[in-house]
């Protein structure tokens, strides 16, 4: 597909009725339109949603471009895409609630809420796998990344990695993995007794309105989903790999739009979720046991940037990229959705945050 007929797919996408602006001049929001044309352009993005908060309200949304290519089906405010390990952060907060509630101690071996998981040499807390200093390992292989297995709980997952060794002694490094999340999906179902699928939509959704938010899947019918895609070697477009999430829900096996991930960093940001200073736990770096600062808190990305404090978290699967920013300090959140793999998104989030600070 051609830059010009990319930039047409996006300026015809402006004319689907976006979300109208509270607290956006005309003028931020032509800046935010050119932001996002001009990406989606650069990396020839086949269909991107964006979704934008302040003073933690919902105040503009809008689609750019093609969320099916084949059926010409424009990408909107509700067109659905896959989370990615922006699952994480909204598995955290379900671990924070019930830490709150006293069902869950963050510093107990995580064998008492998951007794299927094997003890390891050292202790493993709900704690350092929030902040990936657990030692558990992240993707072994393609076949684990592009598993098409259908899971149908929580505990046969485990399986893919409870018996290998820990990376390191918990607590002495940080690393990343999306393992470690499933293995707290399965902690809240035996801290709640409730299925973690049912725990999330009752405590988190319901509460925050996100219409769309479920559990990824690929056999359910689930309307305005986008179709995903890749690039080939030669940079042009074509349909993603197969892949199943559900052995991942927890650490990245979510589907939602960016309305949805507007609201619940709302709802986070104003209490409606978890108490404020439980927010400002997850909201706070973790360090190594040697006092080494780590950029990641309890489920968010965390940056000091021109003396804000930015909350972040990003998602990458097949045929997905996603982020969602938040500057708590300003109340602003702002969520970038786009239907094709391994696209930049870091700086475009970030200029809309900065044009809706102005």
């Amino acid at each position: 597909m051609t830059r010009s007929r990319f930039l047409r797919l996006a300026a015809a996408a402006l004319l689907l009725a976006p979300l109208a602006a509270q607290e956006l001049s005309r003028e931020q929001i032509r800046e935010i339109e050119k932001a996002v044309s001009e990406e989606m352009a650069q990396q020839k993005v086949p269909g991107m949603s964006v979704a934008v908060g302040k003073n933690h309200q919902l105040i503009w949304s809008a689609g750019f471009g093609m969320a099916d290519l084949e059926n010409s089906v424009p990408a909107r405010v509700n067109t659905v895409y896959r989370l990615g390990s922006i699952s994480k952060p909204i598995t955290a907060v379900a671990v924070m609630q019930l830490a709150e509630r006293g069902k869950l101690d963050l510093d107990a071996p995580i064998q008492k809420y998951v007794p299927a998981f094997p003890e390891k040499p050292w202790p493993i807390t709900a704690r350092l796998l929030l902040g990936h200093l657990s030692g558990i390992r992240h993707y072994g292989s393609e076949d684990e990344v592009n598993s098409t297995r259908r899971y149908t709980d929580l505990t046969e997952p485990l399986k893919i990695f409870a018996a290998d060794p820990l990376l390191f002694e918990p607590g002495a490094k940080y690393s990343y993995t999306t393992y470690g999340y499933i293995l707290l999906g399965a902690a809240v179902e035996g801290a709640s007794g409730m299925k973690f699928t049912d725990y999330i939509r009752e405590r988190i959704f319901v509460p925050a309105g996100m219409t769309a938010a479920r559990a990824d899947s690929v056999h359910d019918i689930i309307p305005r989903r986008a179709r995903g895609y890749r690039k080939t070697p030669s940079g042009a477009v074509e349909n993603c790999a197969l892949a199943d999430t559900s052995n991942k829900i927890p650490g990245g096996g979510m589907v939602s739009t960016p309305e949805d991930l507007v609201k619940f960093a709302n709802a986070l940001m104003q209490g409606l979720l978890v108490k404020p200073e439980t927010r400002e736990q997850m909201y706070t770096p973790q360090q190594t046991r040697d006092g080494k600062p780590l950029p990641y808190g309890l489920g968010w990305q965390i940056w000091q940037l021109e003396g804000r404090k930015w909350v972040m978290h990003g998602g990458a699967q097949q045929g997905i990229s996603t982020l969602l920013v938040t500057v708590p300090a300003g109340g602003v959140s702002v969520a970038v959705m786009a239907n094709l793999e391994r696209v930049q998104l870091g700086p475009l989030p970030r200029r809309i945050a900065e044009v809706v600070l102005q």
